[in-house]
């Protein structure tokens, strides 16, 4: 493997990448990050639809980005992927992806055949027949996948691994960071919000909610009859405000506080299920991250409606950062940037 490594979090309008120096060390260099839009309907929920437009993107990422290595990590999280709870007999990790085929068709919303499955362990247990590994299938439809890989080979690009974004987030955010006890994170996308439990460091639970920040954009878009850029600004300009003064205001107030307290209270629900069916595993607090938890207030509201504290994760508290690069734009854009940062330390895993 090369020595430096770029992580690529394609979403449904805009493809960020960053280049890691020695990701198998203790702390890699962050040595660049750079980003560019995608025309509608090239990509959608993290999925390439038009693969040479993705791929044109991706050579301009390249170009203008100044990326030196070839070899990426891509991620893949939406409702094309599936992240459940796995009970196994014990046996070698190898011997239980041979196994899953077998195992799991009852689960898969399509053939096994059409599915690239894998299981992540979680631990160790004495079940009625023996000794058992829990842990977490994950099953991805072949299709998207290789929609996404036949993006970066048209681009003259390696991939040499696909991660399933939510653990590349994970990673990212608690486990190189070393937050210990039981954490939720949640990653709101434009199309797409993952939730994941952490204990300790190691996932125990994935769900993916089809909801993100793209929803309020549109709401606004179509509420106030603006163009996408203005209610963007509106976005960032109202947030979850608590008093306006102007009619025009109150009415974008509205729009966001309808779209927003939807996924509030799906995230709610999501964490509650959780601790409903582990009553002894209680969560401790939540990270949030992705360009919709750049929505101002969106923090303090999602602790108001879980009762629990939340905070802003930071995905380069575990990596050192190049000299030319700017902490100051770095800390605005962390939030953003969380995912592809996570696949590129993924590639030492």
């Amino acid at each position: 493997m090369a020595s430096s490594i770029v992580g690529i979090d394609i979403g449904s309008t805009t493809i960020r990448a960053v280049e890691l120096a020695d990701p198998g060390k203790p702390r890699p260099t962050l040595l660049r990050h750079y980003e560019v839009p995608l025309p509608d309907g090239a990509a959608s929920r993290g999925e390439v639809l038009e693969p040479n437009t993705v791929a044109a993107g991706l050579k301009r990422l390249w170009q203008q980005g100044g990326f030196s290595s070839k070899e990426v990590v891509l991620g893949m999280g939406n409702q094309r992927v599936l992240a459940r709870d796995l009970t196994v007999p014990r046996m070698s990790r190898t011997r239980i992806r041979e196994s899953l085929p077998f195992l799991v068709q009852d689960m898969l919303p399509v053939p096994v055949a059409d599915a690239l499955l894998d299981f992540y362990p979680v631990s160790e247990a004495q079940g009625d027949n023996g000794p058992v590994v829990n842990g977490l299938l994950v099953a991805a439809v072949k299709e998207a996948v290789l929609g996404n890989v036949k993006a970066t080979q048209l681009a003259g690009l390696t991939t040499v691994e696909v991660d399933l974004l939510p653990f590349a987030v994970t990673r990212a955010l608690i486990t190189r960071a070393g937050i210990g006890g039981t954490v939720a994170l949640v990653d709101i996308g434009a199309n797409t919000t993952s939730v994941v439990i952490v204990t300790d460091g190691v996932p125990q639970f994935v769900r993916i909610i089809p909801a993100g920040g793209g929803e309020l954009t549109q709401a606004l878009r179509s509420g106030l009859e603006v163009e996408p850029g203005e209610a963007e600004r509106i976005k960032a300009a109202i947030g979850l405000a608590r008093q306006v003064s102007s009619p025009e205001a109150h009415q974008a107030v509205e729009i966001i506080y309808r779209v927003t307290g939807e996924l509030l209270t799906s995230l709610r629900n999501t964490i509650s299920y959780f601790v409903n069916t582990r009553p002894a595993t209680p969560v401790a607090q939540l990270v949030v991250t992705g360009g919709g938890a750049q929505l101002p207030g969106l923090p303090e509201a999602l602790s108001e409606m879980t009762r629990l504290p939340v905070a802003v994760g930071d995905p380069f508290h575990s990596v050192a950062l190049s000299r030319h690069l700017n902490a100051d734009v770095l800390r605005q854009q962390r939030s953003s940037l969380s995912a592809a940062v996570g696949l590129a330390l993924g590639s030492a895993a």
